[in-house]
């Protein structure tokens, strides 16, 4: 049998396909049937060829050192070469013969550099006696009179108009009831101012203020103190606008 008969037989003996011995093998499949039918052709050389043979072999289970030594009789051993091969170069070889110089120009090129030695160190070489040549440009800076900025005066920013506030500070000397109410009936503070202790409001609506013991405080609006009636309740109506706080009870 044949290299590629023995290899094929053993393929259909394993129950492998070819396509599951190229996936084994990493070699193409138009390359194994190529082998199993006799074509090395596609192998691209002999050393390929056994490395196929090889890997192939080792797929199916077939012992491959006979497969090699029967291709090697068949194809020649690795690395022998044809005749043709020894005794012909591949690459032709081009020998260049040497270029003699030609003894005119070397003469040529010898007296040229002498004559071009003598010019450089034998001729006079002038000095420049023009006295313009020296001459100096003095530029003079010419000096710009100096332009101040001008400097344009900005609006000054407008003062947003101060809202009138009613400062309401309230001192007792004895416990007094104190409540504080805006116009719309909202209270503000109620409760027990005790002797001793200072409460301060700062409104900018209108109030109403209660004082249950006026003799027992003091009480001052926008730092000027008011006189409140000696009676047991003292009511006032106290506005931002108006200077003077009025008096009701």
């Amino acid at each position: 049998m044949s290299i590629g008969d023995t290899l094929a037989e053993a393929r259909r003996q394993a129950g492998l396909t070819i396509t599951q011995v190229s996936r084994q093998t990493r070699i193409r499949e138009s390359i194994i049937r190529a082998i199993e039918q006799g074509d090395f052709s596609a192998c691209g050389g002999d050393f390929y060829a056994r490395g196929h043979i090889r890997s192939i072999a080792a797929a199916v289970g077939v012992d491959p050192v006979p497969l090699i030594r029967e291709y090697d009789e068949e194809h020649g051993p690795p690395g022998a070469m044809r005749a043709s091969q020894i005794f012909e170069p591949a690459t032709p070889i081009k020998i260049r013969e040497p270029r003699n110089l030609h003894l005119g120009w070397v003469l040529a090129v010898a007296v040229l550099a002498l004559a071009g030695f003598g010019a450089y160190h034998f001729y006079p070489k002038h000095t420049s006696t023009d006295p313009t040549a020296s001459a100096t440009v003095n530029v003079h800076s010419r000096s710009t009179p100096t332009t101040k900025a001008s400097t344009t005066s900005k609006p000054a920013a407008q003062k947003k108009p101060t809202v009138p506030e009613a400062v309401i500070r309230l001192t007792a000397a004895q416990d007094c009831w104190v409540g504080l109410n805006s116009t719309t009936g909202k209270t503000l503070y109620q409760g027990l101012v005790l002797a001793g202790s200072t409460k301060t409001w700062n409104e900018k609506d209108e109030v109403s203020l209660v004082i249950g013991n006026p003799p027992g405080i003091t009480l001052t609006v926008n730092g000027k103190t008011q006189q409140l009636n000696k009676g047991q309740v003292a009511r006032l109506n106290i506005n931002p606008l108006s200077k003077t706080p009025v008096q009701v009870g």
